[in-house]
């Protein structure tokens, strides 16, 4: 059925394929969903085909079967569906992964593009 697959000969089950990849009706294989760049697939229905969704704010997204990735510190997304992380712009910072938005720089410190902390 959609779904499962089945690689080996003579077995009287089928195997239920991984969150994420592809298997339709017949399959011997596992397949990596086709998910476009910004978006990424968590699960199989029952029609074998994965649905892909959105990657959340705070991570990028590279498509295909590919699971979102956190944003790294001095690095951010602020909205849904991108498919890479921008860095903090200059005068902003982030210290935190997984972040969607950067934070202002206290007046006297120094945050280079990209900083992951404020410094002195």
């Amino acid at each position: 059925s959609a779904g499962s697959y089945q690689n080996a000969s003579g077995a009287a089950e089928c195997l239920r394929c991984k969150p994420g990849s592809l298997c339709p009706r017949g399959a011997s294989l596992e397949l990596p969903a086709a998910c476009e760049p910004g978006t990424y697939a968590n699960a199989t229905d029952a029609d074998g085909d994965p649905d892909c969704f959105d990657c959340p704010a705070g991570s990028s997204c590279g498509g295909g079967a590919a699971p979102p990735a956190e944003c790294s510190p001095g690095s951010v997304t602020a909205t849904p569906g991108l498919f890479k992380c921008e860095r903090c712009s200059a005068g902003s910072y982030q210290n935190a992964s997984g972040a969607a938005e950067c934070l202002r720089c206290k007046p006297g410190s120094l945050c280079p593009r990209g900083a992951s902390l404020e410094l002195p």
